[in-house]
This record gives C-alpha cells, structure tokens and sequence, in this order.
C-alpha cells in the first residue's frame, strides 16, 4: 500500500492520553487524526483509576456521565498492615472526595474508558492497523511513515504511545527505560470471591518490607475487584522486555505469611505474567521541531500513586490551549509553553510515586512503626496525596506539594 494524507494534528497512539487530546483539540476547533498500531482498540492492563484532577477535564470533555456508569467509586482509602491485616489509617472517600476535590475517584476497566473515550472521539477519526516505523521532518510539516507503505504528513505530530514510545525513541535516538526495583503481578476478580477481605469496595494498599498489595473496585456496580501485587525485588531486570511469562506460583513467594485476605486474592486467578516496573528519567525538553510528547511517553513513572492516566489527562487540557493558542502557526513556542506548565508538576508526582514504594516497604523497624503510626492521621493524607488529587490544571493551581521526603530515620 502507497498512500498520503495530509492532516493538521496527527495524534499517534489511541490510548487514554491520545484520545483525550482529541477531544480537548475538537473542543477547540481542531479535528485530529488519531494512528494506532493495533488492529482493535484494546488497552493493556487491567483496570485503571481516575482521580478527580483528571475527572474534572473529562466531565469538560463530556464524557463523565458515560464513564460514571462503567465506574465505581470507592468507600475508603484504607492502608493495612500486609501481615496481620491491622489497618493502619482510613480516609472516607466517596461524597467526603467529590466535595473536596470537585469530582469523584473512580475504579473502572481500561477496555471501558477507551471504548467511550473512542466512541465520543469517533472511529472515523482513528486510523487502526497503523504501525509507525518512521518520522521524517519535510520543511513546515512532518511525514510519519508506516509499515504498510503508507504514510500521513500533518502540521503537527504528538506521540501519545505510551512507556514504550517509538517516538520518544525517534526524538532521543536511545531508549532510557530504566528498571524502577520492583515489579508487579496484576488480575481482576469477582468481588463475592474475595471473602476473606475486609472493606471490599474500599481502596486498600497492604505493606510490608517484601512489597505492597494495592487493589480497589471497579465497573459500574463495583462486583470486581482489580489488584496490582507489586514485589520488591532491586537487583537489575535482566529479561527482554517489560513483561515476561512467569510460573503461576511466582506471585506468591513476596506474599508467604501474609494476611489470608492477600493470599486468597492472589490464589483466586491465574496469573502468567509479571511486569517489571519502569520509568523514564525527566527530559528538559518535549518535543524535536514539530513532534511532542504527551504522557507516558513524555513522563513514564512508576505507578504507586495510581497518576499515570491522570497526568496524561492533565498533559491533554495544557497541549490543546498552548496549539489553540498558536493558531496554526509555528507550534514550537506552544510545545515550550505546554512544557513548561507540565515539567514541574509531572516531575513532583514521579518523584512522589518513586518514594510511596519507599516507603510502603520499609523494613521492620522503627522507620516502619513511624510510619504506621503516620498514616492514621490526616497530615499523612495531607502531605502525600491531597495535592496531588486538587491540582486543577485549568485554573493552573500549582504543584503544592506536601513533605515527600521518606519517614525519618
């Protein structure tokens, strides 16, 4: 195949960050293109949950009553001792977040968020079955060329494609992947399984100093739950790739003797796979000519605050009012502008994520009698995640944030 199209806004990846930018550009009398490898929309991953930072922008982009039906909001934020099961502090979520933070937090599964994101974007605007192998800068536009023979030229190109970007590949010429410690196990089971666990539809986080168990419900009636089973492990990952194929019984060895509540979770799905936890170190700078960056693969962090998706949605208002502002003209001053707001603000909720594993899995010891005793009090909340959930980028609110130091020695 042998074709060209030409486009203002070429948007390549069809995942959150891409469609969300759609929407904000359409909002703004942009109509863009979205590309995407595969041949159907399908999200990797498990679940995903939305907080009120990035809620808010989706409500403007007029999709919060379509997600709030695949949604659930959970009852509390509950941390817990992984061994013993002793709860360590709660928080009220539900109505007591919505007031505070202007929007709910929500637990739903990816395959629904993109599946309304994609409907309210329209599939005549997503192009599937696009495997992009190259860019090439052609004087006041840009050629992205794709396996197939076929290639699209747009004014502007924003590489929403994720951690493992082949444009932010394209734009450093090296991958910087670097292993974060730790890795995970993921799975999703039906809520009336789980009858060890206290508190079903709260958000919970067990710790203990071999790794932390984090899992919250999701979907419209809250009947799953969605669990990431993170494993401290800091020697270096030595496989290929971020995900590889591991024996069933590997997701319990960081778990022996932990509360029955974690191992029947655990034990009550297969899992065959284990994903090493990566990052991408900060860059000063976005974007190369016409091409930007926007979420992960501008700021791939490690995901113990849950913001991945959420500071993708925040990078979508930003990049959509610095191009509007532009007018079609050179975009460089827009991607310097959009860059700036975001820098810092991504890189405090990297640095705050790296450190909430940190901490969660603190040796036993009096660093962790510290910290337990911290986390039933309301500066906890205050200092490690209010800030993070109120940032507002529309009114550009700040970064705020609290102590992120770790727990003292």
């Amino acid at each position: 195949m042998s074709q060209t199209s030409h486009d203002d806004v070429v948007i390549i990846g069809a995942g959150i960050g891409g469609l969300a930018l759609a929407l904000a550009l359409r909002q703004r009398g942009t109509e863009a293109t979205v590309i995407e490898r595969t041949s159907e929309l399908r999200e990797v991953g498990a679940a995903v949950g939305l907080s009120a930072n990035a809620v808010k922008l989706l409500r403007e982009y007029g999709v919060e009553d379509a997600l709030a039906k695949v949604s659930w909001a959970p009852t509390d934020l509950i941390f817990r001792n992984g061994r013993t099961g002793e709860t360590l502090g709660r928080t009220p979520v539900g109505l007591t977040y919505r007031e505070r933070f202007g929007a709910d937090w929500w637990g739903l599964h990816r395959a629904d968020l993109q599946k309304v994101l994609s409907e309210a974007v329209g599939m005549d605007r997503i192009l599937l079955s696009r495997n992009v192998t190259g860019l090439r800068e052609e004087g006041d536009h840009v050629a992205v060329e794709m396996a197939d023979g076929s290639r699209v030229t747009a004014r502007v190109v924003v590489g929403a494609d994720g951690a493992r970007s082949t444009v932010r590949r394209w734009m450093l010429g090296h991958d910087d992947a670097v292993y974060s410690g730790r890795s995970g196990f993921r799975g999703i089971i039906r809520t009336e399984d789980l009858t060890e666990l206290p508190d079903p539809h709260a958000l919970q986080f067990w710790v203990g100093p071999t790794g932390h168990l984090l899992h919250y419900a999701m979907g419209g009636d809250g009947s799953h739950v969605n669990f990431l089973a993170v494993s401290r492990e800091p020697q270096e990952w030595t496989e290929q790739g971020w995900v590889v194929p591991v024996e069933d019984s590997a997701k319990l060895a960081p778990f022996a003797g932990w509360h029955p509540a974690v191992t029947q979770m655990l034990e009550a799905v297969e899992v065959t796979q284990q994903w090493a936890l990566m990052r991408r170190p900060p860059i000063r700078t976005w974007h190369r000519g016409r091409v930007v960056l926007l979420g992960d693969a501008a700021h791939a962090f490690v995901p113990h605050h849950g913001q991945g998706a959420n500071q993708s949605i925040e990078d979508t208002w930003a990049l959509a009012e610095e191009l509007a502002a532009v007018h079609g003209r050179d975009p460089e001053p827009a991607f310097e502008a959009y860059t700036a707001r975001r820098r810092a603000r991504t890189r405090a909720v990297a640095f705050a994520s790296a450190q909430v594993a940190e901490v969660l899995h603190l040796p036993d010891g009096p660093q962790a009698q510290a910290r337990d005793a911290l986390m039933g009090t309301q500066q906890w909340f205050e200092d490690r995640l209010a800030w993070v959930h109120a940032y507002d980028p529309r009114v550009d609110t700040g970064i705020r944030p609290g102590s992120l130091a770790p727990v003292s020695r």
